[in-house]
């Protein structure tokens, strides 16, 4: 793939940092080496000396002295060596991308940690996107990812989805606007990217379908552009076998896809990773050079040394343990929605992740209800209007999370909202 066309003039203008260049270097060194070169502070002056975090089921990560100091010190930006390389074969062996054995040219498949996957996506946008340029995304949908699109400029064209997703022959029908000679002249009127996420969506709670990604990605290739695939729910699916991912079907490098932690492990330590042809995860890596440095070392270390231990085999014990959990609680929220909001109300039973969309019926615009008189009946929703790209457009929709409530607290809400819903009618 030739990438350079999809690469803006900032990200293309990026050079590396000689002095995190230097950082990595020291590392890789043998101790031998004596270093006069690099800014490091020392860390024997730091306070912190050891730490022992106590993990669920009776064990414990242990971070010594020598390793609490490199803990606390600099790192390569991309993301502590073992780490990568656990996340790396991870990868290979959850997803098998076609891309694992390209060479960098090709799009080989490469992988950096970030400050949260939000992070990841920021950092992507940014390295994609000129002002002008047309992207295509299936909104409703995650309201972050609107408020890092909307500064740069670009022409957000929605894809319409229903439950399964994004509807493919509404994408295709979208795409013929433009004809085979744009695509042959490489016209810089074509979408750049589609973005979308294809697991238990925010907010909407939709889950492609693998047919759906199939088609999707044929198009992609007939229209030369690109997929970011934010999947933070990945891990929440609540049927197995799960789903084929985008980056398991790439046979050209046009995937990039995000993954998060925080669902699953930590919200609050930030660490998500991007995956995706070198020649694309490495402009992203010169970027993180020259703002946040690198995600925090110590809690790189502190969920490294989990994984170690544990291995892909307890992490996936654990990811059950946790989609056991979310499963109960979507249970729980839909016997209380049928229970008070059947006449009021439509939805579906979420595949994944930790939202349910909620349709009420007889009222056009949620927003004033929500905002205004939801809050004196002690409960509160997000109005769906939030995840739309024009934020003030109308939604007769509201986003329920069931992540934090028990089943009492979910019964009593929909019982309020029920109340309401038919003083608003």
């Amino acid at each position: 793939m030739n990438y350079s066309r999809f690469i803006t003039t900032v990200s293309a203008a990026r050079k590396a940092s000689p002095i995190r260049l230097l950082t990595e270097l020291m590392q890789k060194s043998p101790p031998s080496l004596i270093s006069l070169a690099g800014g490091a502070p020392n860390p024997n002056v730091f306070p912190f000396k050891r730490a022992t975090v106590a993990i669920r089921h009776g064990s414990a990560v242990e971070i010594g002295e020598d390793l609490m100091k490199r803990a606390l010190q600099y790192s390569a930006s991309a993301g502590i060596p073992e780490l990568l390389s656990w996340l790396k074969d991870f990868q290979r062996n959850l997803h098998n991308p076609p891309t694992a054995n390209y060479s960098p040219e090709q799009g080989q498949m490469e992988v950096c940690v970030t400050t949260g996957s939000q992070e990841g996506l920021c950092k992507v946008f940014e390295m994609l996107i000129n002002p002008g340029d047309n992207i295509l995304l299936d909104a409703p949908t995650y309201s972050g990812t609107l408020a890092a699109l909307r500064p740069l400029g670009c022409n957000i064209i929605n894809v319409p989805s229903d439950q399964h997703g994004i509807i493919p022959k509404a994408l295709k029908e979208i795409l013929s606007t433009w004809s085979s000679e744009d695509v042959k002249n490489r016209s810089h009127h074509l979408p750049k990217f589609l973005y979308t996420i294809p697991n238990g969506c925010n907010p909407t709670g939709n889950s492609l379908t693998t047919e759906r990604k199939k088609e999707i990605y044929q198009l992609a290739r007939k229209y030369d552009f690109l997929i970011i695939e934010d999947d933070p729910y990945y891990f929440l699916q609540f049927e197995k076998p799960w789903a084929p991912t985008f980056l398991s079907m790439d046979v050209d490098g046009r995937v990039i896809r995000t993954d998060s932690f925080s669902k699953i492990l930590s919200s609050g330590l930030r660490i998500g990773f991007l995956t995706g042809p070198k020649p694309l995860i490495d402009r992203v890596i010169l970027h993180i050079q020259v703002s946040t440095m690198h995600t925090s070392t110590f809690t790189q270390i502190m969920i490294s040394q989990l994984l170690q231990q544990w291995g892909e085999k307890g992490f996936l014990e654990h990811i059950d343990r946790v989609v056991e959990f979310y499963r109960t609680q979507r249970d729980a929220m839909l016997i209380a929605a049928d229970k008070w909001l059947k006449d009021l109300a439509e939805w579906y039973p979420p595949a994944a992740g930790m939202f349910l969309w909620i349709k009420i019926k007889g009222v056009p615009d949620t927003q004033q209800l929500i905002m205004e008189k939801a809050l004196q009946k002690e409960v509160l929703l997000v109005p769906g209007g939030a995840f739309n790209i024009n934020s003030s457009e109308p939604s007769s929709y509201v986003r329920a999370s069931f992540s934090l409530s028990s089943p009492a607290q979910m019964d009593l809400a929909f019982k309020r909202l029920a109340d309401l819903i038919k003083e608003a009618l």
